[in-house]
């Protein structure tokens, strides 16, 4: 069983610590202009398009689990037939986006607090960003369905060069031709259409049989979206959820001015570069539980959630130990603005805990999808979300600041793990 969570986790892993690390060249790109500013105006256009991109994350993990399952019960035509519907929402979902780009920008940063000079950044750097909205989404359908189909290689090999080539792009376009802030938008739009061809290249050399199969008329099977939708539905509730945390705690670090953004930005990068590396194991999850599920093998299913959990909780505590005694290291490459890293110095004691606090969060996500055990998935998120995220936060600001929003955010990751602990018996373990 570990060798087959390593077969799966070590190129997600791959894949996803790419992602975290991509964000803090961009800071240390931008850390290291002027001003401070460049830093809060990529933070906060990264919050609009996290927003974006979460709403659309459940294309992937509905793409993960149901094409797990049926890799289990050997059913080729059904995880075609997943594909074709997975690209065709995400067709329309970029072209709704595209179409809405002007109201989605002012609206959202009428909702968020910042600077003025930050806001028009922000805005910038959003109208060039946003037209790799299809090939991103698309590429989210893509690897989901690679994960259920059991190979993680293919997304890993995309990633790598997608980033190495959104990093190099950057780096020549702030550093050589003096871009600034575009230059780190224009750089990701190239990129993320480099992705999507990849994409499709991989899959006709790989799977030619699933390449034949993308035709339209299988999209116009109305009845075949019901399951996929409903499982899609409430991953889209949990993630709204979560766009929800993380844009609030960047407005409300807008809200406590420009030296606070930027501190929160970069300690955030912490929980990220953690749940990134961690989610490593959680999409290892998804495909192992999927097939688990779909082959209705039900001795395996323990021994896979116990193993799961032994390697999260072990890097749970690396990370942790890592963040203690390389703290400096880590912010002096973020950024050289001496207030930035003063104000991330008075909060940083948090990130100590963000490892432990999370990492069963992580582990159960991917074993709740590979079970397609949405509805619990979605609930245990509103609760923890409501009860543990911002009744605290609004108890405790006046009295604590940002200490608050900090804290209200661990308790956030840690009331996740312990309500899907207390109900996996019967959503999970249960399914086979």
């Amino acid at each position: 069983m570990n060798r087959q969570i390593l077969r799966l986790a070590i190129p997600n892993i791959i894949t996803n610590i790419s992602i975290p690390l991509l964000g803090i060249v961009d800071l240390h790109l931008m850390g290291h202009l002027s001003s401070e500013v460049y830093i809060g105006a990529v933070a906060l256009g990264t919050v609009i398009f996290n927003f974006v991109y979460w709403g659309f994350a459940f294309l992937r993990m509905s793409m993960s689990g149901m094409v797990a399952q049926s890799y289990g019960a050997v059913d080729g035509t059904e995880s075609a037939a997943l594909l074709s519907r997975g690209l065709f929402i995400a067709i329309l979902g970029s072209l709704l986006l595209l179409i809405a780009q002007w109201p989605l920008i002012h609206g959202a940063l009428w909702l968020m607090n910042g600077s003025e000079d930050v806001k028009s950044l922000a805005s910038v750097y959003f109208y060039i960003r946003v037209w790799s909205a299809p090939a991103t989404i698309g590429q989210m359908v893509f690897f989901g369905w690679f994960l259920g189909m059991q190979n993680a290689s293919i997304p890993m090999t995309i990633s790598i060069i997608v980033n190495i080539v959104n990093i190099a792009c950057s780096f020549v376009f702030v550093k050589v031709f003096g871009m600034a802030l575009e230059g780190v938008a224009v750089a990701s739009v190239i990129a993320h259409y480099l992705g999507i061809s990849l994409c499709f290249f991989f899959l006709w050399k790989r799977y030619p049989h699933y390449f034949k199969t993308l035709t339209f008329k299988g999209l116009l099977k109305l009845k075949a979206y019901g399951n996929f939708l409903k499982v899609s539905s409430d991953i889209f509730i949990r993630t709204l959820c979560v766009i929800a945390v993380f844009t609030f705690f960047t407005s409300v670090s807008a809200r406590m001015g420009n030296d606070v953004l930027a501190a929160n930005s970069i300690l955030i990068q912490f929980l990220f570069l953690f749940s990134y590396f961690l989610d490593g194991f959680a999409y290892a999850a998804e495909a192992i539980i999927g097939r688990i599920v779909g082959s209705r093998n039900r001795s395996n299913l323990p021994k896979a959630v116990r193993r799961l959990f032994l390697w999260g909780g072990g890097f749970a505590l690396l990370f942790s130990l890592s963040y203690l005694f390389f703290d400096h290291q880590i912010l002096g490459f973020m950024t050289n603005q001496s207030l930035t890293i003063k104000a991330a110095d008075d909060y940083y004691i948090w990130v100590l805990f963000i490892p432990l606090a999370s990492f069963a969060t992580f582990i159960w996500d991917g074993i709740y999808i590979g079970a397609t055990a949405s509805k619990a998935m979605r609930n245990t998120m509103l609760i923890s979300a409501i009860a543990f995220y911002f009744i605290p936060f609004f108890a405790l600001y006046y009295w604590f600041g940002n200490h608050a929003l900090w804290l209200s955010m661990i308790l956030f990751m840690l009331s996740r793990g312990v309500l899907q602990t207390a109900i996996a018996k019967k959503v999970v373990f249960n399914r086979v």
